[in-house]
This record gives structure tokens, sequence and C-alpha cells, in this order.
């Protein structure tokens, strides 16, 4: 397990992690998976009929397979689906970030019901909470902008994520694989970039216009790498659905002002992932910056839901967690965060598709194929 640095900044973020999580004693355990849906654990991926040849090159055959990918499989794909991400200088100011639009998939068009493939009943609603100012008092959190192939500007949040290839050092940022890629048939986005803590004291609050050292304390991080779910590239869609059981990405991040220092380095410190983390004993915070009124995108809010329910749309897959949440879009591709048995925060998931009526929240959860992806591009 990784090694969160309790310096500085950082350790602001674990006493507020530690302050919301006190009160949500887990209850109950967690559902295992059925025989059935153990069964299709094996079974072939069906993988879609309607979409260019070109996209399917590279992806594995079985869900097993995909499990048991390593470097050299998951390089394999990704040489065949190479993002690109020149730097832009002077892209993003102030005010085309505050225009972006917060991208986030459309509630499931039929939900499984309770008792289907493991799903649990929605938790209640949960009310979403403002963090404190400033943001640099935990900048792992933040914003990420991206421009869509076919135009248009988008937005979400994200968390700086420690490097188990570079302890200390880390350039990786966790988010959600809609906030990178358009999904089934589509490219990834462009002028990809991260923004840790922005707008950490509140300059562009209220219609307020802001410098960009205002809204970008901590600087504007280019994605020079990103990886993802394979089958989010040819399944993901704009409704809540399979695909967003491996909706997760991570971006390998520099700054295009040069200079020897990490993004972990420069920003104090970085979020642990913890993998397979055992649902029925975990006490869940989500955080991200909502966009979709009542919010305006400008403020860090959170979650406290306590432990997560299940939502399962294909036993094949890892049944999603959900919580409690009143976020709406914007906060996809936030972090979702967890004590560990020694107390320390790390993260565990992150936001992908919520309800209609801004109820609940649901995540990926991470095992083998998030874990493989972290490996692989921390070794790039």
């Amino acid at each position: 397990m990784g090694r969160i640095r309790r310096v500085g900044p950082v350790a602001a973020f674990a006493a507020v992690l530690v302050l919301a999580v006190g009160a949500c004693t887990p209850v109950g355990g967690g559902a295992t998976a059925s025989s059935s849906a153990s069964g299709a654990q094996a079974g072939r991926i069906r993988l879609p009929n309607d979409v260019p040849p070109g996209l399917l090159a590279g992806l594995p055959r079985s869900w097993d397979e995909l499990r048991r990918w390593k470097f050299a499989d998951w390089d394999n794909w990704a040489s065949k689906h190479v993002f690109r991400n020149p730097v832009v200088r002077d892209l993003w100011s102030p005010d085309r970030m505050d225009a972006a639009q917060p991208q986030q998939p459309a509630p499931p068009a039929a939900p499984p019901p309770a008792g289907d493939n493991g799903t649990e009943p929605d938790p209640a609603p949960v009310a979403a909470v403002p963090v404190a100012r400033p943001y640099t008092q935990y900048p792992a959190s933040g914003k990420v902008f991206s421009t869509a192939p076919g135009g248009g500007i988008g937005q979400c949040s994200a968390t700086v994520v420690e490097d188990p290839a570079h302890p200390g050092k880390s350039n990786l940022v966790w988010t959600a694989a809609h906030c990178v890629h358009e999904g089934k048939g589509g490219d990834w986005f462009r002028n990809l970039i991260f923004v840790p803590a922005y707008n950490s004291s509140g300059a562009a609050s209220g219609g307020h216009r802001a410098t960009l050292a205002q809204v970008a304390p901590l600087g504007q991080w280019w994605a020079d790498k990103v990886i993802t779910s394979p089958l989010w590239t040819v399944e993901g869609g704009h409704s809540g659905d399979a695909a967003n059981q491996y909706d997760f990405a991570v971006l390998r991040v520099h700054s295009p002002d040069g200079g020897a220092a990490s993004l972990e380095e420069t920003i104090g410190g970085a979020v642990p992932v913890w993998f397979d983390a055992p649902r029925e004993k975990l006490s869940v915070s989500a955080w991200g910056y909502p966009a979709v009124k009542p919010f305006n995108g400008q403020e860090l809010d959170r979650c406290d839901g306590g432990r997560p329910s299940r939502l399962s749309f294909d036993p094949a897959r890892p049944a999603m967690l959900t919580i409690g949440c009143t976020m709406t879009a914007g906060a996809s591709g936030g972090g979702w965060f967890a004590p560990m048995p020694d107390g320390r925060p790390a993260l565990v998931s992150n936001t992908s598709i919520g309800t209609s009526a801004h109820t609940t929240l649901s995540g990926p959860y991470l095992e083998s194929v998030a874990r493989q992806a972290l490996a692989y591009i921390a070794q790039k």
C-alpha cells in the first residue's frame, strides 16, 4: 500500500476526512457476488459490432484475459489508441475555464432494480457541504478541463494520486474515463489540463472575475499521457450503463513552465489508491466541484456518504459503489475517499454517474484492472 505524506496541506485533508467519516459507522456486511455472477467473471467480452474495426484493436476477448493483462498488453492497446495533447500557451484563461460545461453521463435510462445482479436499494440522500477554504490545504483535489474533438469545452473534478513507481514525486491524476474520452466510436479529448486547488481563495466565486493566479494558484498541469479502461473507448456512452462500471482514468501531467519539481512536490502531497477495498468496511466521502444548479462549479464540496451500497448493470464486472449525495454534474471524476485500517485516507473510487433527482452518486469499484492501469502509466 502506498504511503500518504502527512505533511503540510495533505495533513489538513486527512484531518477533514477523519472528521467527516468519524460519525459514519459502517453498518451491515457487503453482499458477495452471486454464483451466477461468479460464473460470468470468466465469460467472453461481447464487443460492439457497430464501431470502426480500428477501435477494437488490441482489446481483450474475455474478462479473465483483461484481468491478467501485463505491461506489454496495456502498451499494445495504448499504441493503437494514441493520445496527443500538445501544450497551447494561454489557452485556458479564467473566463474560458468558467465557461466550460460539466461532463457527466445522463442517469441510467433503466437503472437495475434492487436484487438484480447484486444491486442494493439506493441509500438516502446526503446533502453536499462546502469544503473550507483555502483549498490549498488539501490541493490533491482539483479540476480537469478539456476540449472535445468536435468542439465544446468541458470540466470535471480530479485527484492527485501517489505514483507507485516514483514515491514522493507523483505526476499522476485520477479522474473518470468520460472526462478524458468520448466513449463508443469517439476519441480522446484535447487540451487536457489539471488545475489543483481550483479557486482556492474564492476570488472567482459570486460571479466575480479573477486572475489566472487566483483560480490556478498552483498552476495548470498539461496531460502528456492518459490511460483508461479499454472497454470505455468502445462502450462508453451518454447515459449510465455497464460501461460506467469501469469509468476511471489516470493522467500523467507536467508543468509547461518547466522545472524539476513534480506535481506532488509542488502541491505538498498525493493520495494513495486503495484497490480491492472491503466494501462492507468503507465509510466514504466524495469530493468534487459540482457545476449544475444549485451549484456553480466554483466551490469544492463533499458528501459524507458512509457505507456505500451496490449498483450493477453487468455481473461480469465489479459492482459500482453508490452513496447518497446531492452533488450535480461537474463533480464527475472527483475522488471518493475512505480511511484505511491504519487511519490514513485513500482514494477508493471516483464519481461516475448520478440520479436525475440528484439524490445519489455512483462510482466504479477499483480492483485489478484499475490497479494494472495505474501501474502501467506509472512505468511510462
